[in-house]
């Protein structure tokens, strides 16, 4: 994300990180049929496996090099309390540690991870037990007083990230300690290998989204809070319990691990891993070259990296969309809430729902990306069983679009093609949007292209597309200037879209806040919610609400591509298989 417990929000785009449907053969296919997309044929994603077929012995003290695709270094805030790219989170998710609970195929928590946990008749409490062989890198136990710490951390009024939440506030003795009138969280109790979280009111979401991402509190308790996030044992020296340690950082280029040969579920089969930023543009080639043995590749690199030999190309729904988001107003750090302007530039719905109808994501989706990216029609993904399935994207519809705007008061007075806004002044729509790949700019600019279709001035904005930190730099700081922006989301195992749209939100980058909104999110963790077809109907309700009220414009859901070397055994790109570094080897 994010955004919360960004078990809530993966990354901030967390663009990255399960399938809408699987088959129980081995290679878990899903069921999007070919089809032809106007004169571009369309990838027929039911043949991409999602496991290596390669059965082979992993061989001894075998390497693997995982590239990290990014155009920009990444930031090195190695630790889930903390980090807030894509690029982190990959390096902290994939290879170095992880959370205490596993997820299954329907992101509900299993007793199959680091921990078990047993949740009580009232759905108020929770316990978790770790188990005895769980230590961090440093052969320490992990124990309930380091999950306990995360949320003394994350509570904390000195803790500079943004995963405290409204859930997170739901433990007893959390507001006050968060406040400042305690100091302990009076509702969680550690007592060596066991934790007892003891919540007010019932929460669904205590089987998917409850932080279970400990801190080394031996470690990191002499650092001040406030220090934790800059300070070298987070960005230069990290310990987790994961199946690889840090051996070396090149700061914003590589990472190297070795094994931890004493991880809880068995030792690795690889001896060491590096991970490597990799510009796109060179991606499919390095692969080739056998410079790489994992990889994500791009939808628009589908063609070339289909032709290698040596690589096996594996494929998934993922956990992410993509959105055109609107500018509403600003984050108070004060009040800890999204604040919406008086008279915010975006205000009418029709002029949102008007630029919705204007776009043909339809299109993009089939000749741009050939079909591996497709329409969204909401910004709860298809993987989850609470996606509206009868809510329809916006379709294109220019003569919709006109007649809206005409509608709002967005008319053309001088005759120069332009329309001018409700007061006849000037309108101009500044548009933030992020550099990545060889689409980046040409989608941009197929938007403002449709955009300007309908009589609406669109500028990139400062006339180029920004690199992912400083994109995201300019949305956290509410830069005034970015009226628009096109950005993506990758979300997590708790369908709870609190994270990223709740009024004290960080991740909120909109700033878009309504008391409806307010009203639903809070049914969707509600004791009731424990009824699925009522968090179903609640959910569907949410959806249709942020439909009718284009806070966003959900452009599209994805299918994520990873290219693996034919040498490369044991890897498995389904959902609630994300920890499975130690059975991964290469045969050669």
């Amino acid at each position: 994300m994010k955004v919360k417990s960004y078990s809530k929000v993966l990354s901030a785009l967390a663009i990255s990180s399960l399938l809408l449907a699987a088959c129980s053969n081995d290679t878990e296919k899903s069921s999007t049929k070919e089809k032809k997309g106007k004169d571009v044929e369309q990838v027929d994603t039911s043949k991409f496996p999602t496991k290596t077929t390669n059965q082979g012995e992993p061989i001894e003290g075998g390497h693997l090099t995982y590239g990290l695709v990014s155009d920009t270094p990444f930031e090195g805030i190695l630790n889930k309390v903390f980090y807030q790219g894509e690029p982190d989170h990959q390096i902290i998710t994939f290879l170095d540690d992880e959370d205490l609970l596993d997820t299954d195929e329907n992101y509900v928590f299993t007793n199959e991870g680091a921990a078990s946990y047993e949740i009580s008749d009232d759905h108020k409490t929770v316990t978790l037990t770790i188990k005895d062989n769980v230590n961090w890198h440093d052969g320490k136990p992990v124990t309930g007083a380091d999950l306990e710490y995360a949320y003394l951390v994350m509570g904390s009024k000195d803790y500079k990230g943004v995963r405290y939440d409204e859930q997170m506030a739901l433990i007893e003795g959390m507001e006050e300690y968060h406040e400042g009138k305690a100091d302990k969280i009076s509702g969680i109790k550690a007592d060596g290998k066991k934790i007892v979280f003891t919540f007010k009111k019932a929460n669904p979401s205590v089987t998917t989204g409850l932080w279970t991402y400990p801190l080394h509190k031996e470690y990191l308790k002499d650092v001040p809070i406030a220090d934790l996030e800059s300070s070298d044992k987070i960005r230069k020296n990290p310990i987790g319990f994961g199946p690889f340690k840090v051996k070396k950082i090149v700061q914003g280029e590589a990472v190297e691990f070795e094994a931890n040969k004493d991880y809880y579920r068995g030792e690795p089969k690889l001896d060491s891993v590096t991970l490597k930023v990799v510009n796109p543009s060179v991606v499919v080639k390095s692969l080739e070259n056998g410079d790489l043995d994992v990889a994500e590749v791009l939808a628009e690199q589908y063609e070339q990296a289909k032709e290698l030999d040596n690589v096996e190309l594996l494929g998934k729904v993922e956990l992410a969309y993509t959105y055109i988001g609107f500018n509403f107003g600003h984050y108070d750090k004060e009040k800890e809430e999204n604040v919406m302007d008086e008279n915010p530039k975006f205000g009418d719905k029709r002029l949102r729902q008007a630029m919705a109808y204007a776009i043909n994501n339809e299109e993009v989706g089939e000749k741009m990306f050939k079909g591996l990216r497709f329409p969204a029609n909401s910004v709860i993904t298809p993987n989850f069983k609470y996606n509206n399935k009868d809510l329809k994207p916006y379709e294109y519809n220019p003569e919709k679009a006109k007649e809206l705007l005409d509608e709002a008061g967005f008319v053309d007075t001088n005759n120069d093609g332009i329309r001018e806004d409700a007061d006849g002044k000037e309108f101009k729509i500044n548009f933030a949007s992020m550099s990545g790949s060889d689409v980046s700019e040409p989608l941009a600019r197929y938007y403002i292209q449709q955009w300007e279709q309908v009589g609406l001035d669109v500028e990139l904005q400062d006339g180029r597309l920004h690199e992912f930190n400083s994109f995201y730099d300019l949305l956290k700081k509410d830069n005034d200037k970015v009226d628009i922006y096109q950005a993506a989301w990758g979300v997590a195992s708790d369908p709870d879209p609190s994270g990223i749209w709740s009024r004290s939100a960080e991740f909120n980058y909109t700033r878009w806040v309504s008391e409806k909104n307010d009203e639903l999110l809070a049914k969707g963790i509600s004791e009731e919610a424990f009824d699925d077809q009522y968090r179903i109907d609640t959910y569907n309700e949410w959806q249709e609400l942020i439909h009718e009220e284009v806070p966003v414009i959900p452009t599209l859901f994805r299918y994520q591509l990873a290219g693996v070397n034919e040498r490369v055994t044991g890897y498995d790109y389904l959902a609630g298989r994300q920890y499975q570094w130690h059975n991964v080897g290469v045969t050669k």
